[in-house]
């Protein structure tokens, strides 16, 4: 049965063949599920226009593809992309706590709303006490059709 259950965790797109888990899915507190808010893309459009601050936790890759347009936004990966699979970002903590303080207001965001979710509950239980899942992530986001900021990238001449 063991078995069985490992070769079904290697073969899903959640597992993580460095650490032998899986990663993503449900989060497996009951406890943990009532302390995350989750916002919809709406509400948290108007939560940045009012000046929260809205952590992306994407990877640099998908960051620069096309992100939330807002004014205070910091990209600080959650995950690493490496020939193995995803890997939590091991200095996450501490990269959050070098750019915002534990009293703002903060939204998270990231592709699809998973690694926000497992980002927020990390940044709740190291103390920051105003902080929401944005549900959806940047998907919902662009499917809502609301302003998204697409970085120039360095073009030659022809």
């Amino acid at each position: 049965m063991e078995r069985k259950q490992n070769e079904a965790n290697a073969n899903s797109s959640n597992f993580n063949k460095l650490t032998g888990q899986s990663y993503m899915g449900s989060i497996g507190t009951e406890s943990l599920a009532a302390e995350v808010v989750t916002i919809d893309v709406n509400v948290t459009m108007g939560l940045i226009q009012k000046s929260h601050v809205y952590l992306d936790v994407r990877t640099v890759e998908e960051f620069q593809k096309g992100h939330v347009d807002a004014e205070k936004i910091i990209n600080i990966p959650y995950m690493f992309n490496t020939p193995e699979g995803r890997v939590k970002n091991p200095e996450f903590l501490k990269e959050v706590l070098s750019a915002i303080k534990k009293e703002d207001h903060l939204i998270v965001g990231c592709q699809s709303g998973v690694r926000s979710l497992y980002a927020t509950s990390d940044l709740l239980a190291e103390g920051f006490k105003d902080v929401s899942n944005m549900g959806g992530g940047y998907l919902d986001w662009v499917k809502n059709e609301l302003p998204v900021k697409i970085p120039v990238t360095n073009k030659k001449e022809l």
